[in-house]
């Protein structure tokens, strides 16, 4: 009888599931992305969840994420749901409501973002948008993987791929969570850990394409811009782009709600809310969500090697087609614009204005690229969020013949 016992209690614990080494890998991984966010300090608000949920999920015999619940698409089966249910684990039910997360991330976004910098050098968008080339330069990638290779991807996978390249987690969970759930696991820690590695990633890329010259120019002030500007901006912004790309309202309506929350002088508790509380409880919630999908059994296969090798590729590409278009904008502004503004065009923000700085003033230390760089950034916010609403409108119910 005793012995018994002891068997069924040994069975309900993790060690009768150590034979699953996979999920032992995840715990790894798990564990050094903790080293890198609280030991290195790499974005750790965005590291920590990710990397916690992560850890739950893959313990063995962990009853926190059933990944079994979910078809081979990553839709929820509705057979048999109401037993389903009753049995929902912790992670499950925030995994659920993973498409609202993004949105109201950007709400919190806008409401933190200062679109000053983007107004008073309206050029700064053409830096946004040619950051977003890394997005097509994975999108096509996969499509050739397709060809090529035996693991190749449908083509709304390699849309939710590319949409790595604009450095902006949220919005790829939003396009990922349309298009191609099976591989959200996978896309949205590429994502995310891309964004955290932006001071590491980006240096080297700006350096080795810039001059020491070109990196020491200061640039000039940038003109006083107007709270009836501020206000105006952002319900232009969303009566125009949307208008003209309805699949953006989700992501850029609240970007540019948040923004007008933050500047119309009205809604200060608001504004406060969406920046702080608000997205401080949603970037929990989808951390742990997001590592949570990231199961051993499914996600440490070919397909997310292929995933974190075309993430890096397209965020790359993005980094030097910034960073190149703003070397062209010096030469034809006659040297008054430092290319390395163009790197922060990626969506990473703040951290890829900060960047911006960092480098430049490695190179001069009275130089001040941070205001400068974050009219990019904020441009880069929405140039991600565009070219993210152009691939739904693309492929949403596409089919390869």
């Amino acid at each position: 009888m005793i012995l018994e016992t002891f068997t069924k209690l040994m069975a309900e614990t993790g060690f009768a599931h150590f034979a699953e080494w996979r999920s032992l890998v995840m715990v790894v991984v798990a564990l050094v992305f903790l080293y890198l966010a609280i030991g290195k300090g790499f974005e750790p608000l965005l590291l920590v969840p990710i990397a916690f949920g992560m850890l739950l999920s893959n313990l063995p015999g962990s009853p926190i994420f059933d990944q079994t619940i979910f078809d081979a698409n990553g839709n929820l089966i509705t057979e048999g749901l109401s037993d389903r249910m009753m049995n929902l684990g912790l992670l499950h039910g925030f995994y659920l409501l993973k498409p609202f997360f993004p949105s109201l991330i950007f709400l919190g976004v806008g409401a933190m973002t200062d679109f000053g910098p983007l107004i008073a050098n309206p050029k700064s968008l053409l830096l946004g948008a040619a950051a977003q080339f890394g997005i097509f330069v994975a999108f096509f990638g996969a499509i050739l993987s397709w060809e090529i290779l035996p693991l190749g991807f449908t083509a709304q996978e390699a849309a939710s791929i590319g949409i790595i390249g604009g450095a902006d987690g949220p919005t790829a969970i939003w396009l990922t969570t349309k298009l191609a759930p099976v591989i959200l696991g996978a896309v949205a820690v590429a994502a995310y850990s891309y964004m955290a590695l932006v001071p590491v990633i980006q240096p080297p890329i700006m350096k080795l394409l810039t001059t020491k010259k070109e990196r020491m120019i200061k640039m000039d002030q940038l003109r006083f811009v107007s709270q009836r500007e501020k206000i105006l901006f952002p319900i232009m912004v969303a009566i125009v782009v949307i208008i003209i790309l309805p699949p953006a309202a989700p992501l850029l309506g609240m970007l540019m709600l948040g923004n007008l929350f933050r500047e119309c002088g009205r809604t200060l508790r608001l504004s406060d809310t969406a920046a702080n509380a608000l997205i401080n409880i949603v970037t929990i919630l989808l951390g742990l969500a997001v590592g949570a999908s990231a199961i051993g059994e499914t996600f440490l296969v070919a397909k997310t090697l292929m995933i974190v090798l075309l993430g890096i590729i397209a965020f790359g590409f993005g980094t030097a087609a910034g960073v190149l278009l703003a070397k062209l904008m010096n030469v034809l502004t006659g040297g008054k614009i430092n290319p390395l503004i163009g790197s922060a065009g990626v969506s990473a923000v703040p951290m890829a204005a900060r960047v911006s700085q960092v480098v430049g003033q490695q190179e001069n230390p009275t130089n001040f690229l941070l205001m400068h760089a974050m009219g990019p950034n904020v441009a880069g916010v929405i140039g991600s969020a565009v070219s993210a609403a152009v691939m739904y409108s693309m492929f949403n119910g596409f089919v390869v013949m």
